[in-house]
């Protein structure tokens, strides 16, 4: 018997008129390959969201051939040799288009193996990455593409998708199932359709319901892609018990994430993060250790990336608390909206030219290693908010002041 493809697949859209959702980036994406132009391209966006999809279509669109690789299990020799076949098929007329899935786990060497090959033109670069291309793509090669920013679905393009999947398997489903899968799968296409094949093989012939679903829903891989792929629940009890100073919950999610697969460098962004909004300048050396860790897992990556994750994990939970830092910024961008662009008092201002002297910028400024202590007594917010106050020393704050004058 054959063995039929999962509906997510039995669903990709055979046209970019079949997409659902992504209406902007599909219509500069279609207008481009009708134009024969199509550069190579970063597709951004969370899982689910269509970027593989897309991929194919433009490829489709060009007539060319698309070779798929994984950023989790190819390496340089992989790429060595795909680029060997790229250049015959180009001596023979021939576009590769070569799609990256999961760009962003590619490390730099891995990267600056394809970055000539995009720049002759040998091939065509799609990457699809669920992270900021910014910080996870090198700046020589993210030069050379075009990034477009997917959207998670929304919960009207979520139904259409679902009710597809329903008229795909001859099945029905009853309106509090439906609402289920909308909830869970938070944007996500693949999640909803692989959950909604599983309930209904478990329905049999009567209509899909909401214990289906939650059966469903409750198998492994499908739990961890919500929840893991998606960065929600897993990551939220990460940041809550290390700010709650529970270390042994904190190392417990931290390898949640790990053994299901999480991307290293998402969760050392997320201690960063953390060492600054939630310890911040109770222990200022919280940074440091953060800092450390996610440069110490990108240099060695997993299974040793672990340790050093551990360590800032633990550190961060023990570690005493304190959230002025985003208390003091949160104030100031209140001030900010409140009372616009305020002018920047005339002693504070760059005098670098005779006119800007003239003009009085910098008259009367006093050089604060001039006087005692380091510190001179002089207004330095523009005149509207010279008495404002936007920090607030935390109660576990390391008193790093300079003793003011007066």
């Amino acid at each position: 018997m054959e063995l039929k493809e999962p509906l997510a697949a039995r669903l990709r859209p055979a046209s970019f008129d079949d997409v659902v959702g992504q209406e902007r980036v599909v219509r500069v994406l279609k207008e481009l390959a009708e134009s024969g132009g199509l550069p190579s391209l970063v597709l951004w966006g969370p899982p689910g969201s269509g970027k593989t999809t897309i991929a194919h279509l433009l490829s489709r669109a060009v007539g060319a051939q698309q070779v798929n690789i994984s950023a989790v299990t190819s390496g340089v020799a992989d790429l060595r040799r795909i680029i060997a076949e790229a250049r015959q098929a180009r001596r023979a007329g021939r576009r590769t288009v070569l799609f990256i899935d999961e760009l962003h786990r590619f490390n730099k060497a891995q990267q600056d193996a394809v970055l000539p090959h995009v720049e002759d033109g040998t091939v065509t670069l799609i990457g699809a990455t669920t992270e900021n291309p910014s910080f996870e793509v090198i700046a020589p090669l993210l030069s050379r593409t075009r990034v477009f920013r997917l959207e998670a679905l929304d919960e009207e393009e979520l139904r259409k998708i679902i009710e597809r999947g329903v008229g795909e398997l001859g099945a029905s489903l009853e309106p509090a199932a439906l609402a289920a899968l909308i909830e869970t799968a938070r944007g996500d296409a693949r999640i909803a359709l692989n959950a909604l094949e599983t309930a209904s093989s478990l329905a049999g012939s009567a209509p899909v319901g909401l214990d289906q679903v939650r059966e469903a829903l409750q198998e492994g891989h499908l739990l961890y892609d919500r929840l893991g792929d998606q960065h929600y629940d897993i990551v939220s009890a990460l940041i809550k018990s290390v700010r709650g100073s529970d270390p042994d919950a904190a190392v417990y999610w931290l390898a949640r994430m790990l053994e299901a697969g999480e991307d290293v460098n998402f969760i050392a962004r997320r201690l960063v993060i953390l060492a600054s909004e939630d310890v911040g300048l109770a222990d200022p050396q919280a940074l440091s250790v953060a800092v450390a860790a996610q440069q110490a897992a990108h240099f060695i990556g997993l299974p040793e990336a672990l340790f050093p994750l551990t360590e800032a994990a633990l550190y961060l939970a023990r570690a005493p608390k304190s959230n002025s830092v985003g208390s003091a910024y949160g104030a100031a961008r209140e001030a900010i909206q409140r009372t616009g662009n305020l002018p920047v008092p005339l002693h504070l201002r760059n005098a670098p030219t005779r006119l800007a002297r003239q003009m009085g910028h910098g008259k009367g400024y006093k050089y604060a290693h001039d006087f005692p202590g380091g510190v001179a007594d002089q207004q330095h917010l523009p005149d509207k908010l010279r008495e404002a106050r936007f920090f607030t020393p935390g109660e576990r704050d390391k008193d790093t002041d300079p003793e003011k004058p007066g």
